[in-house]
């Protein structure tokens, strides 16, 4: 596809593209339009290449699998987090605890059953309204 005579449905397939791609996108451009490039920019590629030489698209598939690699941990870690934090709060709000001492209640359980704190968070998180509340029986 010609990006200066096409550009809309360039920018459309490329959309489509990453929105179905369980793996980076790489987009091979005939030449490099700027204007073109921040836009596919912000429709999430991975990278983009103007030449057909093999060395340098290799290159740009091994860069773009080393940053596809390092986002995909780093959204797992902000997804574990976030079950961490959830879980911290319902013990806080049903026992009536600092922080630091609900954290405590999810590491002691964790290191009991040689299990990951993020998996205990999860069996709080998923079970929470089973817990009671400090004041009395939770409302099931």
């Amino acid at each position: 596809m010609i990006v200066g005579e096409h550009t809309a449905s360039a920018l459309e397939a490329i959309d489509r593209i990453v929105r179905e791609a369980a793996c980076p996108v790489i987009a091979l451009f005939d030449v490099a339009d700027r204007a073109f490039v921040d836009e596919a920019a912000k429709l999430r590629i991975f990278a983009y290449i103007t030449s057909e030489d093999l060395a340098e698209l290799q290159n740009a598939i091994d860069i773009a699998l080393r940053r596809f690699a390092e986002y995909h941990a780093l959204e797992g870690a902000f997804g574990r987090r976030a079950v961490t934090e959830r879980a911290k709060s319902i013990l806080m709000e049903r026992h009536r605890v600092h922080e630091q001492d609900a954290f405590n209640m999810l590491r002691a359980p964790a290191r009991a059953t040689n299990r990951k704190v993020v998996d205990v968070a999860e069996a709080i998180v998923s079970s929470h309204t089973l817990i009671p509340d400090a004041t009395g029986p939770a409302d099931v």
